[in-house]
């Protein structure tokens, strides 16, 4: 007789928004560690920059009785010139890659925010393995450019399809599907 080994719990429901509590904004340095520290070795110890003084970071919450629980997924925007806005460390915790929503969610709420604060121009440097996600989220390859050693993808995101969010901070809900 086969024993079954119980799934983890994977809530239904996400919150996609700016951080707007300290433990948000720890459970987002952590993520991005866990990711680009300790999976992808992109980064001996940390991989916080002096971006982050400046950046907006935007989590991905997993819900509990319908209240925020964990930070789950991650990414931060920065706009280093009027007009010029960036998105980067898009890290999305490996329980929860399957879901397939949590990413597009934090690259969609990214942008459309960016758009909705007078952005013109939004860009990210994008690891070739997930071009194809960005590419059917419309965004275009620009250039191959070497950082921390690999190479990534210059992208640029058609505003087109992003209109501007007002509001990350209250941001939005979103719902996971079968991978």
């Amino acid at each position: 007789m086969e024993i079954a080994v119980p799934r983890p719990f994977l809530a239904s429901d996400y919150i996609v928004r700016f951080a707007r509590q300290p433990w948000e904004t720890a459970g987002a340095f952590a993520l991005r560690r866990q990711v680009f520290c300790a999976e992808q070795r992109v980064f001996e110890r940390d991989d916080r920059d002096a971006v982050d003084a400046q950046a907006i970071a935007i989590v991905a919450l997993s819900t509990l009785a319908g209240e925020p629980d964990e930070v789950i997924g991650t990414v931060r925007l920065h706009q280093p010139e009027p007009g010029i806005w960036w998105g980067s460390r898009l890290a999305v915790a490996a329980s929860h890659r399957r879901i397939g929503t949590i990413g597009p969610a934090l690259i969609r709420l990214a942008v459309s925010s960016a758009h909705a604060m007078g952005c013109v121009r939004f860009l990210a440097h994008v690891q070739p393995q997930n071009e194809l996600l960005f590419r059917r989220m419309h965004w275009a390859r620009l250039d191959t450019v070497s950082l921390h050693g690999r190479d990534h993808l210059l992208m640029q995101a058609d505003l087109d399809w992003y209109p501007p969010i007002g509001d990350g901070g209250t941001g939005f809900h979103t719902g996971r599907r079968a991978a």
